[in-house]
């Protein structure tokens, strides 16, 4: 695998933006064209891009499935366009899959796009997917902030930056709750949802109630739980789960 670490300008930020990008390596049973199924790789409300390369072995788990992995820098946005700071969403949702289809060899098609993410990007992860469900055909939240209206007062200071003071996150675009109900009321595609909390997490709680929103919607949701926190060997561990549930081609 190619690990490449990718500078570029971003319009919708106004910054230099930064991704870390792992590619699979040539092979001769592969064509030298082909388009590489992609993971679009989302990192927590601390980290960074670099994070996921860091704390976890995702490259060479990546490497058994010949699939891409994209993993963007979003700050402490919680994936938004904030009121006061960068256009996040926009960036991810829209600006980051047209670049990297630009820059490299990758599958436009939805049966080969994924997303997932742990904590914040749990939830982008699970936003992402919600939001455009004829982009993605599955997406996984590990340890997931996945009800960002209980999270916004433990996060006071960052969702006054995001979404301003005393706005209402319940039942807007950015509630998984309500993205779960539209998704599942529509004629139109369902992607696969992958969740797994470790049950001493401080969020598990909250992945409890989406867990029972999402099967009382009958979305197609697979749920794991086993002893765990919130910290890299978990995540490091159920990656590799999801790079095995991936409705992809080993």
């Amino acid at each position: 695998m190619a690990l490449l670490h990718v500078h570029f300008p971003s319009a919708a930020l106004g910054i230099q933006a930064s991704m870390y990008v792992i590619l699979p390596d040539p092979k001769p049973e592969l064509a030298p064209d082909r388009e590489h199924p992609t993971l679009t790789l989302l990192h927590g409300l601390s980290d960074d891009h670099t994070t996921w390369v860091r704390r976890t072995s995702i490259e060479r788990y990546a490497a058994a499935y010949n699939i891409a992995v994209v993993m963007p820098a979003v700050n402490r946005s919680f994936y938004a366009d904030m009121k006061y700071g960068g256009a996040y969403w926009t960036f991810v949702s829209e600006e980051l899959p047209r670049i990297a289809l630009t820059y490299f060899r990758l599958s436009a098609a939805r049966e080969h796009n994924f997303v997932a993410g742990l904590s914040m990007g749990g939830y982008g992860a699970f936003q992402l997917a919600l939001r455009h469900p004829d982009r993605y055909a599955a997406a996984a939240s590990l340890s997931g902030a996945v009800d960002i209206a209980a999270r916004q007062q433990h996060f006071a200071k960052d969702f006054a930056n995001i979404v301003g003071h005393d706005a209402q996150i319940s039942g807007s675009e950015s509630d998984l709750f309500h993205l779960a109900e539209r998704v599942a009321a529509s004629a139109g595609p369902k992607p696969k949802l992958f969740q797994a909390c470790g049950t001493e997490d401080y969020l598990y709680e909250d992945n409890q109630r989406f867990l029972a929103h999402a099967r009382k919607l009958d979305l197609p949701l697979d749920y794991e739980e086993e002893p765990g926190s919130h910290e890299w060997g978990y995540w490091d561990m159920k990656i590799k789960r999801v790079l095995e549930w991936l409705p992809i081609q080993k």
